[in-house]
């Protein structure tokens, strides 16, 4: 029996399969991709050698919903006929009570919101569970997402702010990135020179944060010397209320993931 299979074979799915044939939690025989594109089971084939790639959903020890929202429930209504005891999400929006129901009673059910940066093994992911999963689930779902990324637990009510932040937040990286990109333009700077230096900025900075240890106020305290250039920048970002504007962003995320998952 297979011991994954993954539904879905999109961006989500290959940064998982990827990820976990990576990190060697799998062998390439034991995982099976199902995605009803012809085309990208092509793809899928070629990308991974050995994985077994279906038109449909197959039985297995466990079981990733990778599709889009709009697909959620025929996809995992296939999944219940095969009557696979555990399944996890990445699917952003779908509730874990909306998934029980259509699953069989005692299916362990988890949901996770993984980002973008998946892609490129580097997501951070947040997890949650339903009333029948128990801690091994739980260390289960873990070891999946750990493969791709870092996890963090968390209290499904809980999900819409992650999706709101992380879910969201590389878009707003990404937002800041092309405006410093274009402000260097217009100081004079080549846009090839100004993208190079604003992507190992955001790189360089990130590295910062992540190795070591300090938090974004001690880093951005030693940037800035009284009076001089980055407190003059940090000053407009300030007067033009940035911090807020973030805030309210993630705020405006969040109340519109629970908005998706009400629906």
């Amino acid at each position: 029996m297979t011991r994954l299979v993954v539904v879905g074979g999109g961006r989500m799915g290959n940064a998982l399969v990827g990820g976990l044939l990576r990190s060697g939690w799998v062998e390439p025989g034991d995982i099976t991709i199902a995605e009803q594109l012809e085309g990208a089971r092509d793809d899928l084939a070629g990308r991974f050698p050995g994985v077994v790639i279906t038109s449909a959903p197959v039985v297995a020890d466990s079981a990733v919903i990778a599709v889009k929202p709009s697909d959620a429930e025929s996809a995992v209504r296939e999944v219940a006929k095969l009557r696979v005891p555990r399944v996890l999400s990445i699917m952003a929006g779908v509730k874990v009570a909306k998934l029980e129901s259509w699953l069989p009673a005692g299916t362990a059910v988890l949901r996770a919101m993984p980002n973008l940066p998946a892609v490129l093994g580097s997501a951070a992911s947040a997890l949650a569970g339903g009333d029948s999963v128990t801690e091994s689930d739980f260390a289960w779902a873990e070891a999946v997402l750990s493969s791709f990324g870092v996890v963090a637990r968390v209290s499904e009510n809980a999900l819409d702010a992650v999706t709101g932040l992380s879910g969201s937040g590389p878009a707003y990286l990404f937002l800041l990135a092309e405006a410093m990109i274009e402000a260097g333009v217009a100081q004079g700077l080549d846009r090839g020179v100004s993208r190079l230096l604003v992507t190992n900025t955001v790189l360089g900075s990130a590295r910062l944060l992540a190795e070591t240890g300090d938090t974004p106020e001690v880093l951005r305290a030693a940037i800035t010397s009284p009076g001089g250039t980055t407190a003059a920048g940090l000053g407009v970002l300030e007067r033009r209320a940035f911090r807020s504007a973030v805030i309210d962003a993630v705020a405006a995320a969040a109340a519109r993931s629970r908005e998706l998952g009400d629906d």
